[in-house]
């Protein structure tokens, strides 16, 4: 079964791996491609949000002859990403009650 990933929540995942270090953006699609379906067409609009929000700052950087821009965290966007990790941590544990029967 494939579960539609929202926006919010691959918001949440992207901050989370930058918040690891400095990626680009064909990289953080690779990272994010381990875990869910996500093309770069649908990665491309969630950083261009992150930045314009302030949570993602880029600098791009020369490879190969090729420029590639980088992704890095901003100290808004840590701020986010511990809020979002503390509504994840709840709403994870809300459906786990759900699915795992817990009576209480």
């Amino acid at each position: 079964m494939t579960f539609q990933i929202q926006s919010q929540i691959l918001e949440f995942c992207v901050l989370s791996i930058v918040s690891k270090g400095d990626v680009y953006g064909y990289q953080l699609t690779q990272r994010l491609q381990e875990a869910m379906t996500l093309s770069e067409s649908t990665l491309y609009p969630v950083l261009r949000r992150l930045s314009a929000g302030g949570y993602l700052s880029t600098y791009d950087k020369n490879f190969d002859g090729r420029n590639r821009r980088y992704y890095r965290l901003t100290p808004m966007g840590r701020a986010r990403l511990q809020g979002d990790l503390k509504m994840w941590k709840e709403y994870v544990l809300g459906v786990e009650k759900i699915i795992g029967g817990d009576e209480r």
